[in-house]
């Protein structure tokens, strides 16, 4: 659940900080004030992608925050987190995204800087935005699948399936492997052993190219390095005056100055400092330049040495990047090798294993077909249970010719039935808005708006079938445009149904009508005004007054006295109190 939220220098949003309730949320205000920008800092936060141009003018980055509360029984999300090694402290995530006029930003899910596809991953376990086609899981085939076996109840079996799935195919490659045929085998395994032989008879260390083609360059140009040597050591130690003979002179001198003059103690102290340094570089550099000689041998020893280990690197080297990390050329042939060595056992043994796999294949195969042919029944019925509920909310939501339907679609391969990782067959969420149209693809079809409240619909299936220890993870649901279109007593039904959902999970909604945010928890309201030659959109709770002169201005335009009249009847009759926090400010 959403418990705060803080936006700054997002688009007209100077500085705001919120804190929700569980529940019915309504975000209302007058077009114009700034709605959209609240939902889209919250897409920001979901990690949608970003452009500089939404960081406020005369700003250099823009960023949002949230604090969200994780229930322990979420294991969905317990598990993610565990997974990317994040510790879920007193049942509480923070978040924080920004991004900076440069176009590059940062993520962190608590302290743990994170990619935004992470962000999108996790924030997906908790958030469903629905709207302006972002975050929508009903644009997700495998969500319309996840929705059926929910409302199935069948989440348990049809992981179980998914590891029994998995099981198989690996033990399928493993065959596959082992029935190559037998030349393609030895041929293989011939080379296998021959590069493992070269590699491991090369002996090679680590760091040894850099340090051999050093060693080549020093004795390839020692004439000219002598040279060097011998002038730093004339001008060192060697001629007269040196540089540590003039250091020792000054020093001697110093000393004396000081002795008669104490304010330069420091001075001495630090040219002291001078004189020791300058006689551990001239020891240093007088035992390099004492073992310096040339062996013409050595430097043909090296020459030899490096044209293996490029010989090698050529062969064997690219393969060390197979992860995307860099790694050092001696890694990477060293990494060959091990790979060739792990095929090599897998080979050799493959022949010994063929029985075996062959005999846990088939029994895994006998497994999952039973397996599948279960879930296809369990999915079957509790499709056309699915369809005809959905197609009984969304009439009263405002589309009393639309019609849903839930379609398992059985999978195939060249014309043969085959299995995939979740069942065998697919499930696609059909639909149709007007009278007489087929039923065709939701995503393809639906508005934003019936989009809204098909996913409403669903949520309140869901939200009646769902026991209390349920798996659904999304806790927070946040509609835009839900009540675009509508009127009257489907306005009166939209809200009724989004405040049945928010006594279950925490709800967000972007409204202009009256009828549904009367039935609020908690109600905001967004405004715009102009300071200072500036123009803020901010947020805030209203107060029981503040909520009435809003609940009026939605029916009539203006806190008019017969508009009043009409928002006190409303709260009367399906009103609730505003419980958001009274202490959080507009601007």
């Amino acid at each position: 659940m959403l418990e705060e939220l803080s936006i700054r220098n997002y688009a007209l949003i100077n500085n705001i900080s919120l804190s929700f309730r569980p529940g019915f949320n309504v975000l209302s205000g007058e077009t114009g004030a700034g709605k959209s920008i609240i939902v889209g800092s919250l897409s920001f936060l979901m990690g949608s992608k970003a452009e500089a141009d939404v960081i406020r003018s005369g700003s250099e980055e823009a960023s949002a925050s949230a604090v969200i509360s994780v229930s322990k029984n979420n294991a969905e999300v317990i598990n993610w987190l565990q997974n990317h090694d994040i510790e879920c402290e007193e049942e509480t995530v923070i978040i924080r995204r920004s991004i900076k006029t440069n176009g590059r930003g940062s993520i962190y899910i608590q302290n743990v800087p994170v990619t935004r596809n992470d962000l999108v991953e996790f924030m997906s376990l908790l958030f469903d935005l629905h709207g302006q086609h972002n975050h929508e899981s009903l644009l997700r085939k495998e969500s319309h699948r996840r929705y059926l076996d929910r409302f199935a109840g069948i989440e348990e079996e049809v992981l179980v399936f998914n590891r029994v799935f998995m099981e198989l195919s690996e033990k399928r490659k493993a065959l596959e492997i082992s029935l190559g045929s037998e030349r393609d085998r030895e041929q293989t395994l011939e080379l296998l052993n021959f590069a493992v032989d070269e590699i491991s008879k090369a002996a090679i260390k680590p760091s040894e190219i850099k340090e051999l083609e050093n060693e080549a360059q020093r004795l390839s140009d020692f004439e000219k390095l002598a040279g060097y040597v011998k002038t730093a050591a004339g001008s060192l130690f060697d001629n007269e005056p040196s540089a540590l003979s003039l250091v020792r002179q000054a020093r001697s001198a110093m000393d004396n100055a000081a002795a008669v003059d104490s304010s330069l103690i420091e001075i001495q102290k630090r040219l002291e400092d001078i004189y020791y340094e300058a006689e551990d570089i001239a020891g240093e550099f007088r035992s390099y330049r004492d073992g310096l000689t040339y062996d013409p041998k050595r430097l043909e020893e090296v020459d030899e040495r490096l044209a293996l280990l490029y010989k090698l690197k050529k062969k064997y080297g690219s393969s060390g990047n197979a992860s995307g990390e860099t790694v050092s050329d001696e890694d990477a042939i060293i990494a060959y090798k091990a790979q060739a060595e792990a095929e090599i056992e897998t080979l050799s043994g493959a022949g010994e294993n063929r029985d075996k796999l062959k005999t846990e294949i088939a029994s895994l195969e006998k497994d999952i077909v039973s397996r599948a042919q279960k879930l296809r029944q369990k999915r079957t019925a509790a499709a056309e249970n699915l369809g005809t509920k959905i197609t009984e909310i969304i009439k009263q939501l405002g589309m009393p010719n639309a019609r849903f339907s839930a379609g398992i679609i059985p999978k195939t391969h060249e014309g043969q039935a085959s299995l995939g990782p979740w069942g065998a067959e697919e499930v696609e969420f059909l639909f149709s808005a007007n009278k007489g149209e087929p039923l065709k693809d939701l995503a393809r079809i639906a508005s934003g708006g019936e989009l809204s409240r098909v996913m409403l619909a669903i949520k309140t299936i869901l939200s009646k079938e769902e026991k209390q220890d349920s798996a659904d993870s999304i806790e927070t649901l946040v509609f835009d445009e839900i009540d675009s279109g509508i009127g009257g007593e489907v306005a009166l039904a939209v809200g009724d149904y989004l405040s049945k959902i928010g006594k279950k999970k925490q709800i967000f909604c972007v409204t202009h009508l009256a009828s549904i945010a009367v039935r609020a928890d908690n109600h905001f309201k967004v405004e715009k005004r102009t300071e200072g030659g500036r123009t803020f959109t901010g947020v805030g709770p209203l107060s029981a007054g503040g909520r009435r002169k809003e609940i009026a201005r939605m029916l009539a335009g203006e806190a008019g006295e017969a508009a009043l009249a009409h928002a006190d009847e409303l709260i009367l009759k399906y009103g609730k109190r505003s419980g958001a926090a009274a202490n959080a400010k507009i601007f």
